[in-house]
């Protein structure tokens, strides 16, 4: 197994943890205790390729077999990547991301890890008075304008009666990783994984949007799309998977949890809200995708055809006014995206 910082024997490990109180995972072997920080990253891949964080050398590993990551609040998600014999929490395998626990069991192929994550806030020195004071005041969110994307796999739980749970997995664990990539090509990042659903956000400047940011949002949409509709081409499925979308801009309270050269932001309030409730009123409209007004205004701008997403007067979950949504439909984004004007 590889990573930057390894100890080969029991020793040095408890030195390690008992002083640095990190994320860890722990490889029994018979020489001693091996310890991997989980530090330096918000993202791990473990496989059996060289081209992983973390290399196992176990012939029932797959390359690139799962991805470890670690959200804002400091929550850590088991993702299996598609891997060909599963990814196990506890023995019990996992088809969707999980959330890890501090003591979990991780295995893969024929290795087992132990995962760790001390509580990092029991340690905090304690701040009293002004010290306190500015630290939560450095640590507040700022108000930007965000576009917030949430894609949905449709009718997900009949899928999972329908499909052998080893093909389920390796489907759902490629539709993830795809995903993820097709969104940080596209300059965002996936903000939360939620059972069937990702969650992305673009940060947009002070100065507005420009129409090559819409359109960057607009081409990673339909590039969803198209990576999910192909999966059944690779995986022995009753039918071409689908997803609906919603799509939202306008101004959130965002904060960067990571550092100068590894933003880690996440966004809260009612655009985030929205863009969930957009993406459920697509199947009442029956329509694959539903942007918010300001989403459409500036598509609009960066020349996107009017025509292509029809107004809709929608009553969203949670929301006592009605409200004004652009329902469109994948097949029409991807030929106008084809087409010279885009």
């Amino acid at each position: 197994m590889r990573q930057n910082t390894s100890h080969g024997n029991h020793t040095v490990y408890e030195t390690a943890v008992s002083g640095q109180s990190v994320p860890h995972l722990i490889l029994h072997t018979e020489s001693g205790d091996r310890y991997f920080s989980l530090v330096g990253s918000n993202c791990w891949r473990v496989g059996r390729g060289d081209d992983n964080n973390f290399v196992l050398p176990d012939r029932w590993i797959s390359r690139n077999h799962a991805l470890l990551q670690q959200l804002e609040t400091g929550d850590f998600y088991l993702i299996d990547l598609g891997s060909r014999n599963g990814s196990f929490v506890n023995g019990r395998r996992v088809s969707v991301p999980v959330t890890l626990q501090s003591g979990d069991r991780l295995t893969f192929g024929q290795t087992e890890l132990e995962f760790f994550a001390p509580n990092l806030d029991a340690s905090a020195p304690t701040l009293t008075g002004d010290s306190q004071e500015f630290t939560a005041t450095a640590t507040l969110h700022v108000r930007r304008l965000i576009s917030v994307l949430v894609v949905d796999i449709r009718n997900f739980s009949g899928m999972t009666r329908q499909i052998d749970e080893k093909v389920l997995s390796e489907v759902i664990g490629t539709w993830f990783r795809c995903a993820g990539d097709i969104i940080r090509d596209y300059g965002s990042w996936v903000d939360k994984y939620i059972g069937d659903a990702v969650m992305a956000v673009w940060i947009h400047g002070a100065q507005g949007i420009s129409p090559g940011e819409m359109m960057r949002v607009a081409h990673a949409l339909s590039a969803l799309h198209k990576m999910t509709s192909q999966l059944h081409e690779t995986y022995p499925l009753p039918a071409p998977i689908r997803i609906g979308a919603g799509l939202n801009t306008g101004y959130a309270m965002v904060g960067n949890t990571g550092t100068g050269d590894r933003p880690d932001y996440t966004a809260l309030g009612d655009t985030v809200n929205a863009a969930f409730r957009l993406e459920s009123s697509t199947k009442q409209l029956g329509m694959d995708i539903a942007l918010g007004e300001t989403t459409y205004r500036y598509l609009i701008e960066a020349g996107v055809k009017p025509e292509l997403f029809v107004p809709k007067t929608v009553q969203l979950k949670g929301y006592e006014m009605s409200t004004q949504a652009y329902a469109g439909l994948f097949a029409d984004l991807e030929a106008f995206l084809r087409s010279p004007q885009a």
